[in-house]
This record gives C-alpha cells, sequence and structure tokens, in this order.
C-alpha cells in the first residue's frame, strides 16, 4: 500500500458532495441577492427612497447569507482535516493484525477463530461461508471461548480452494438455535483510506471494516 496515495485521496474524499452542493447553492443565492439589492438602490424612485428600516433589514439578510457561506466553507476544511488526522493516525496501524469479525482470506493455512457462544448455549455450531455466501461447512465445536482452528479442509482432506471465507457460531440451547454471531479473526491490514467521509481499513482479501470494528491489534506473525 502507498500511504502517500491513500491519505491524498482521503483529503480530496474529505470534502463530500453533500457540503460542496450546499456551498455552491449558499454562494449562488449570495450573488443573486447581491445583484437584486444593487438593481433595486439603481431603480428607485429618489422622491420615494427605500425606507431606512427596510435598508436595515437587507442589509442584515445580505450579511447572513455571507456569513453563512463563509461558516460553511470553515466547516468543510475542518472536516478535511480532520478526516486526514484521523487517517494518519491509522496509517500506523498498516502491516498489523486486526482482530475482527470479517471474512478472512484462506491460502491454505488454518484459521484461527475467537468464537463467543451465548451465556446459556448448551451446543455450538460453526457455520462455514464461501465468497458468495454459501455454506461450505457445519461443524460441531466445544461451547468455550477458547480460540478454535478450522483447517479449511473438506471431509476426504482435500483442502479448500483459496479466497474469502467467513465464519459464524449458532449456540442452542434445549435443541433450539437461540443465537447466530460472527466469529472473529485475526486478518492483516493492508490500507487505511477515506470513504464517503468515513475512515475505512483494507484487510488482507479486500475485505473492509471500520476501525469502531477492531477488538484488538498485534504485530503480524
Amino acid at each position: 500500500m502507498e500511504i502517500g496515495t491513500s491519505l491524498a485521496a482521503g483529503t480530496g474524499a474529505g470534502q463530500s458532495a453533500q457540503t460542496e452542493s450546499a456551498t455552491s447553492a449558499l454562494s449562488s443565492d449570495f450573488e443573486t441577492f447581491l445583484r437584486m439589492l444593487t438593481t433595486q438602490m439603481q431603480n428607485q424612485d429618489p422622491l420615494k427612497p427605500i425606507e431606512s428600516s427596510d435598508f436595515a433589514v437587507q442589509l442584515a439578510t445580505f450579511s447572513g447569507v455571507e456569513q453563512q457561506v463563509r461558516t460553511n466553507q470553515l466547516l468543510e476544511g475542518l472536516a478535511g482535516q480532520m478526516n486526514l488526522d484521523g487517517l494518519s493516525q491509522l496509517a500506523g496501524w498498516v502491516g498489523m493484525e486486526a482482530r475482527v469479525a470479517a471474512p478472512a482470506q484462506f491460502d491454505g493455512a488454518p484459521v484461527t477463530l475467537y468464537p463467543q457462544p451465548a451465556t446459556a448455549a448448551q451446543e455450538a455450531v460453526l457455520v462455514v461461508r464461501d465468497a458468495r455466501g454459501e455454506v461450505v461447512e457445519r461443524l460441531p465445536v466445544p461451547v468455550s471461548t477458547e480460540p478454535l482452528t478450522w483447517a479449511g479442509a473438506g471431509a476426504n482432506g482435500t483442502p479448500r480452494p483459496a479466497g474469502l471465507y467467513s465464519f459464524e457460531l449458532e449456540s442452542y440451547a434445549g435443541g433450539d438455535l437461540i443465537s447466530t454471531t460472527p466469529v472473529e479473526l485475526y486478518s492483516r491490514i493492508t490500507e487505511a483510506r477515506s470513504a464517503q467521509g468515513a475512515s475505512v481499513l483494507v484487510l488482507s482479501g479486500g475485505a473492509e471494516v471500520s476501525p469502531a470494528e477492531v477488538q484488538a491489534l498485534r504485530q503480524a506473525s
């Protein structure tokens, strides 16, 4: 990943289309109001000039529109700077491994999972899905928060194709399904970037998560 490229992209993305549209609209209104006020003053009846109170109201309106335009421009600049600062902090995460509930890139090596069964669970089943979301395995596992390993092999021992796989844990009590929760695992962070004004972490294999979804960080093994 090229940090410089990502940060530059984040700076541009920080100026959202909605903010630009609102600022453009206010600027247009401001210029229109100015032309109307100038035209009104040029064409007023010398014998019946504008009342001073009316003129004061118009000047106040003029000032309010101008201030709103400047305020929006300032807020837009601050938002872009805050987004850049956030990406600068997240740049230090790139290359580390994040513990998240997200699809994992499988390349033949076993995947370590961190299940969280329901408190009342009596049985637990690990559900494995491929990149298309189709279930490829359902494996009974211990009702425990201890890490478990997914070997990534079929019933005959043949390794599954490389690609993204996601994991869920079904918790059962009395034979009834009581909860289904995503399973956390460690994935390497390959990029930190901005998307629609928010910071996004890109994981190995292309999965994207919010920094708030990260439960733990560690040095890549």
